[in-house]
């Protein structure tokens, strides 16, 4: 019986030497080096994977504290690109919207599993599909990370219907 071949990817030439010694080693990256609270306002945004998860509509329970996530998005966001339509005016255009800040993180625990805020503050590494690390902004997408065409906005969903909406996913 024959093994299967693998296939171990094509030859990659070395790294070219510089003069003089070795190629310095490569720096990592901030999420690796830096806690949430040392972070840049520039380094913090772009931990965003731009999801949209965080901005799904939840209902708590109140005798039990039980969080249910739905798929109805918060009216400003652009259910196709997850991306806010009005982010830097977003307080005062919803009132309860939750700017997420270094301290948070750990205190909301229903941010998915997924969120590189909680990873980062949890000592783990960001996914392959984060911008970040992908070079790609579409790749939360191609993954099927993102709430990108499973997602519905408030505006279109009767307040009193929300509770029809619960789902398991986004977690």
């Amino acid at each position: 019986m024959r093994k299967p071949a693998r296939n171990h990817g094509p030859a990659v030439p070395a790294a070219p030497v510089p003069p003089g010694g070795a190629a310095a080693p490569a720096e990592p990256p901030f999420w690796k080096t830096k806690t949430l609270a040392e972070m840049t306002p520039e380094e913090w945004e772009s931990l965003c994977d731009g999801c949209g998860k965080c901005c799904l509509l939840k209902l708590e329970d109140w005798d039990t504290g039980a969080v249910s996530h739905t798929d109805v998005a918060c009216r400003g966001l652009d259910t196709t690109t997850c991306r806010c339509n009005f982010y830097a005016n977003r307080k005062q255009e919803v009132p309860d919207c939750i700017v997420l800040r270094p301290h948070m993180v750990t205190r909301f625990t229903w941010l998915p599993r997924t969120c590189a805020y909680r990873l980062v503050a949890e000592g783990k590494d960001l996914e392959w599909w984060h911008p970040l690390v992908s070079g790609d902004p579409d790749t939360v997408h191609q993954a099927g990370i993102s709430v990108s065409g499973r997602a519905v906005s408030e505006s279109d969903v009767d307040e009193d219907r929300i509770g029809d909406h619960i789902v398991k996913w986004p977690k």
